[in-house]
């Protein structure tokens, strides 16, 4: 069985050669691009399984990347950026980004990332009747929802929102993302609606927004379902 592959495009040349030892080290395959355009051919002739991605890059936006890698793949992208406004993460994240990073950053939570990323991209959560997470169960078939062996009551809406969320578990969704999957593309402004359903979800799951077990909160970008493996 061959190595995962990842590909790591940054203008840094000194980060790339961190990254690619330290990467290396932990059984990955790994190429680098130094700028958009080389990272979109090194991606056609490598074909990794996850992309880490910088956004301020000599010739093009990242989010520019994001755009036209979403266009025909759906290989996971962990944004690198040094960039830590919101407007920034929330536009490489509606582009087709699936979670990022500010430098500077720790390798253990990127390699963290990393193994949830390759789950993600090589399973989905919403193919078979259940969304198993530890004590967690979603019954797709049957629309119910057990914690702990006892019956959630969720509204339609909750659970919508509940197996969107748990379907994308690891990935950061955008508030935006969230609102037009469960509530359609008319309410993709609405975040008091969007908030006032995750603090019901919070409630029937026991969930303490301080220290999530479920869902976190991603700061003025949106939300993340947790991954009990990551």
């Amino acid at each position: 069985m061959s190595n995962p592959r990842i590909l790591v495009v940054d203008d840094e040349a000194q980060l790339r050669r961190a990254l690619r030892r330290s990467l290396e080290g932990h059984a990955y395959d790994v190429r680098e691009a130094d700028d958009g355009a080389s990272g979109l051919r090194e991606f056609d002739a490598f074909k990794p399984d996850v992309v880490l991605l910088d956004l301020m890059l000599p010739d093009m936006s990242g989010v520019d990347v994001c755009r036209e890698l979403r266009r025909k793949h759906e290989t996971p992208i962990i944004v690198l950026s040094v960039a830590d406004d919101e407007k920034t993460k929330v536009a490489a994240l509606d582009e087709g980004a699936d979670d990022y990073l500010t430098k500077p950053f720790g390798m253990d939570e990127l390699l963290a990332r990393i193994r949830v990323a390759l789950r993600r991209g090589s399973t989905n959560r919403a193919q078979g009747s259940e969304i198993s997470m530890g004590d967690l169960v979603i019954d797709i078939e049957k629309r119910t929802v057990r914690l702990g062996g006892d019956e959630l009551h969720l509204t339609p809406t909750e659970y919508t929102l509940l197996k969107y969320l748990a379907t994308n578990a690891g990935k950061v969704l955008t508030h935006p993302m969230i609102l037009r999957a469960v509530w359609g593309a008319e309410y993709t402004d609405d975040t008091h609606v969007l908030r006032t359903y995750i603090n019901q979800l919070r409630a029937k799951l026991g969930d303490d927004s301080g220290s999530p077990r479920y869902i976190r909160t991603d700061t003025g970008i949106g939300y993340r379902f947790l991954d009990p493996e990551s």
